[in-house]
């Protein structure tokens, strides 16, 4: 039986965004290696763990929602989109039982950020208000899905991220590696356990958080892998890496 990826629905109110947007998701799991498991957001939370019990990982996915500045202690900018509290508290539940199991996480986009926040992490809620002036234009984090390269992110050598994606397994040098881009948040105080991997060099915007720990696969990219994983190697390393953590820990 292939590894079981818990994935939670993108978003509770908007059920045709939702629709469209999971099964990319699968798809992508599905050619690693993985079964994907789909959560609903409407669930009792006993039933969400039910069903996390039966899954070797946790897979966060992006959102059309922000997540909630109260939760890192802000105000709210006029930029941030309305939370999905649904949305949150199925994170939440799957984040403590894969932080308390050792199971896998990648997260993307969302995903990213609210890993960050559940870490005691904080985001920038509107990235051109946080960039000097002579910088805002020079990166479209807001890109799109119809642009198949938005930017380039430099990746730490030494990082997990660059292990995945280098070809060869090891670590090394920096690593640019060419992304799409949907995003105008991204994090800023990082999360406890948690380190950055990746920057856009252009600006300095996060691109990338890994967990600290040896014994506990940790991944989160703020592009998105599941849209590129037909013409990009790199964005199908991610999946295997995620797919073969959870099957190791199985056995």
């Amino acid at each position: 039986m292939p590894p079981r990826i818990a994935i939670p629905m993108p978003h509770s109110l908007d059920r045709e965004y939702s629709e469209l947007a999971i099964p990319q998701y699968e798809r992508a799991v599905e050619q690693a290696g993985g079964e994907p498991v789909r959560i609903p957001l409407d669930q009792p939370s006993a039933e969400v763990m039910k069903t996390m019990e039966r899954c070797d990982g946790v897979l966060l996915p992006g959102s059309k929602a922000d997540v909630d500045p109260a939760r890192f202690g802000a105000a709210r900018s006029p930029h941030t989109a309305a939370a999905d509290p649904r949305r949150d508290a199925v994170d939440e539940l799957l984040l403590k039982d894969a932080y308390s199991r050792r199971k896998p996480i990648l997260g993307i986009c969302y995903g990213l950020q609210s890993l960050n926040v559940y870490r005691a992490g904080s985001l920038i809620q509107h990235i051109p208000d946080s960039l000097p002036e002579e910088l805002r234009k020079r990166v479209d984090h807001e890109a799109g899905k119809n642009v198949p390269v938005a930017h380039a992110i430099e990746i730490e050598g030494d990082s997990k991220l660059a292990e995945i994606v280098s070809g060869n397994g090891r670590r090394g040098h920096k690593l640019m590696l060419p992304v799409n881009s949907s995003h105008h948040q991204s994090a800023d105080a990082i999360g406890s356990g948690l380190r950055i991997s990746a920057r856009c060099p252009d600006d300095g915007i996060i691109e990338a958080l890994e967990g600290t720990a040896s014994d506990h696969f940790v991944v989160a990219v703020q592009w998105h892998p599941e849209r590129s994983v037909d013409a990009d190697e790199s964005s199908r390393a991610i999946f295997r890496a995620l797919i073969k953590t959870a099957e190791t820990r199985r056995r």
